[in-house]
């Protein structure tokens, strides 16, 4: 995979293990192409050892990883891309797709996604709700829109908000500061498995706190939304980064227009607090007769 960004994008391969590569320099910075399993990759950058035991455990890893391979994804970690720039990653998905690269609908086991890293206007804690807020709300509308595939249901990986905690955020009388929004967050979603992931941001804005709460290598702290929900439908022809982009496009325009989303909001808690709540599934159709 590595050889193949370097193809369409240009740059150098720099090897850390078996599992774990940087092609540096490309055209848009550095990309990271690693397995996405945590004990293989810790394993990889351990030196070899020369005992006997140090080779039964090489044999171990060559032949968890042999079958790894197979079945855990192979990541591409993009470094931060402008918007208006996304568009030139779709050769190098093309490319991917000619070489074999296979997605979600592939196999039953295949829950890969596609992730948004999506850079903030800003971090004020009024800013962050809403951006919370409009997820809650569209989250339904969303897992429709994108036809999640059932793997990627099943697995725990992009779970809603619990139900309590999107009620809180979503009464409008609800007006955190910023330890408060972080701590409240954390009570409810002290996990990386949620389809808005806010972890990264929290962490960001306050390691410690986070810390102390989320023992979790894996979260990475960065000045950004950590968005999970798409599937990756690579092998399908045609398929590119639009479709999913545009869906995240309305959560900004949502976020972006307090009135409107506080009246979304309204309704929401109403279905919510309904004495058998949404049984059906109704509100994504019902939400999205704002979008009209």
């Amino acid at each position: 995979m590595a050889t193949r960004i370097q193809a369409v994008l240009g740059g150098r391969i720099v090897p850390h293990s078996a599992y774990e590569y940087t092609v540096a320099d490309t055209t848009f910075g550095d990309f990271a192409v690693e397995l996405d399993y945590a004990y293989l990759k810790a394993r990889g950058r351990e030196e070899g050892g020369s005992g006997f035991w140090d080779e039964i455990a090489q044999l171990s890893d060559d032949l968890l990883g042999a079958v790894a391979k197979h079945i855990v994804p192979l990541e591409i970690v993009a470094p931060p891309i402008a918007l208006d720039r996304a568009h030139e990653l779709h050769p190098l998905i093309a490319d991917l797709r000619a070489a074999g690269a296979r997605g979600t609908n592939v196999s039953a086991i295949y829950a890969f996604g596609l992730h948004f890293n999506i850079e903030v206007p800003d971090t004020a804690p009024e800013t962050l709700l809403d951006y919370m807020r409009a997820f809650a709300v569209a989250f339904d509308w969303l897992k429709r829109v994108s036809a999640i595939d059932i793997s990627r249901r099943v697995f725990p990986y992009i779970q809603p908000y619990t139900t309590p905690y999107v009620r809180r955020i979503c009464d409008t009388a609800y007006k955190p500061d910023q330890t408060t929004l972080i701590e409240d967050y954390l009570a409810a979603n002290a996990s990386r498995n949620r389809a808005l992931d806010m972890l990264p941001l929290f962490a960001w804005l306050d390691a410690e706190r986070v810390g102390a709460v989320v023992d979790d290598a894996l979260v990475k702290a960065r000045p950004t939304l950590h968005y999970r929900l798409p599937n990756c439908e690579i092998e399908q022809s045609g398929w590119d980064l639009h479709p999913a982009w545009e869906h995240w496009c309305v959560i900004e325009e949502l976020a972006a227009d307090r009135d409107r989303l506080d009246m979304i909001c309204a309704d929401y808690c109403d279905v919510l607090d309904a004495p058998l709540g949404d049984p059906f599934g109704r509100w994504g159709e019902r939400f999205e007769q704002y979008l009209r």
